[in-house]
């Protein structure tokens, strides 16, 4: 389901160096999936008597799950959820924003019930082409007796792929500005000093700010309408190619950790 999508999570770091020349974090950069380290804190989903409730959505969501667009409130990417049941191990949702289908996910349940797979294709944040993957859950509780076999806590054990719009991102360091880009319309120019900016091109990130943390590492802190929605410390390794990443997403109460690599 949607929040099982791995979407959305690149942000900025620095390394000072003297304005004159190149910073080691000019260029494009790409997440290795391989090394991607999921949050500990499960989904919890609830499919039954044909109502469909994501738990750990923020906010949460329940609809009917016959397949059309019921409204939800609260969430910037999507304002309609369909959930159609495929059958007794196979779930499919549509989300759509002012009409126009911006996300699909289809979950498949093994047929013991204990792992699943997901597929997805996601344009809610993208200005091109969607992004899309593919990955497996784990479960680690089931849900109540008579439920969907999606029903109970999920753990997002690995991503098999992403589509590589989805794991780039671009630096360029300025003097004492960073400005990052993405290929899927992402982009900001902020100061280094913690000066809060505009984030454009993503409707449910509308500022951010950028401070030094040491010589090698930086903090982000991403904002939605002045609601602080998560921070990131960004350390770069001592070989100039790789960068350790970790997000607190203050709306899940989650933490993810990953790295990335220079292309």
């Amino acid at each position: 389901m949607k929040n099982l999508v791995f979407t959305g999570l690149l942000l900025g770091l620095l390394m000072p160096i003297p304005a004159t020349a190149q910073s080691v974090l000019d260029g494009t950069w790409k997440i290795d999936l391989s090394k991607v380290q999921m949050p500990k804190k499960p989904d919890v989903f609830l499919l039954q008597n044909g109502q469909y409730e994501c738990k750990t959505c923020a906010p949460p969501i329940r609809v009917q799950a016959d397949g059309q667009d019921h409204a939800v409130t609260g969430h910037p990417y999507f304002d309609t959820v369909a959930v159609e049941v495929i059958d007794d191990h196979t779930v499919q949702e549509t989300d759509k924003k002012a009409g126009k289908v911006v996300a699909t996910s289809k979950v498949m349940v093994a047929p013991d019930g204990k792992t699943a797979t997901f597929e997805f294709t996601d344009s809610s944040n993208t200005n091109s082409d969607p992004v899309t993957g593919k990955g497996t859950a784990t479960l680690l509780a089931k849900g109540p007796s008579g439920s969907h076999a999606i029903s109970g806590s999920w753990h997002t054990s690995s991503f098999e792929n992403m589509s590589d719009n989805g794991l780039l991102f671009t630096y360029k360091v300025d003097g004492e500005n960073l400005t990052m880009t993405t290929p899927t319309g992402q982009n900001y120019t902020a100061k280094l000093d913690g000066t809060e900016a505009p984030y454009k091109g993503d409707p449910g990130t509308t500022s951010v700010s950028v401070t030094k943390r040491g010589d090698h590492s930086i903090e982000e802190t991403d904002r939605r309408d002045g609601k602080v929605i998560s921070v990131s410390l960004n350390t770069v390794q001592s070989d100039g190619n790789t960068m350790h990443i970790t997000v607190q997403d203050k709306l899940h109460g989650t933490t993810v950790s990953f790295v990335a690599v220079k292309q």
